[in-house]
């Protein structure tokens, strides 16, 4: 089992750029967090769970929240400090309790980032507003996403009253007038 691990964490500093791969998970990390001594905390990310440690007036703590607990898999702006930075966030009820997971400066590849995490972690694909609030990307029923149906087949096509292919695979067979009938004598099987 391979662990993204770096030395002082995957985000040493609050602008460096986080970069984790959700297809190699669990991951070890440390991302920025306001409220903790030294502005970071830990976090443990796995596709079932998510550990967070962080030590708060000398007390230490850790949380351990199942991935379930989670609204969904955010896209939105970086904090006003960082003008252009967009980044994928863990979102949970508590503000306090989102994960970070991608964060750049560019926004090249956050759409593709915020689908992958979406698909690793099982997880609705939120859009963050500009007032703070979520609203989902796409519409969903249950755990199945929602769309138009597609056109149906064969419904208006020009071709609807030919053959079918299989049919029009077999080769006609000849006529039987005109072409000899042998008479010969009948053979029955008996016991």
């Amino acid at each position: 089992m391979s662990r993204q691990t770096e030395p002082g964490g995957a985000a040493a500093g609050i602008g460096a750029a986080l970069r984790l791969d959700p297809t190699h998970l669990p991951a070890r990390y440390s991302a920025p967090d306001k409220g903790a001594d030294g502005g970071q905390r830990s976090i443990d990310l796995s596709a079932s769970r998510v550990v967070i440690r962080r030590t708060a007036s000398g007390a230490r703590m850790k949380l351990q929240l199942p991935v379930s607990a989670y609204q969904g898999v955010a896209v939105r702006l970086a904090e006003p400090a960082q003008a252009d930075a967009v980044e994928v966030v863990l979102v949970h009820a508590d503000p306090g309790l989102s994960v970070p997971l991608f964060s750049a400066g560019d926004t090249a590849d956050v759409v593709a980032e915020w689908q992958r995490w979406g698909n690793a972690l099982a997880m609705p694909l939120l859009i963050s507003q500009p007032d703070g609030s979520l609203r989902e990307a796409f519409a969903r029923m249950g755990a199945v996403a929602l769309g138009k149906p597609g056109p149906r087949r064969r419904r208006r096509s020009a071709l609807r009253a030919r053959r079918p292919q299989a049919l029009m695979r077999r080769r006609p067979g000849r006529a039987l007038a005109g072409q000899p009938v042998h008479r010969e004598r009948e053979i029955i099987a008996r016991n």
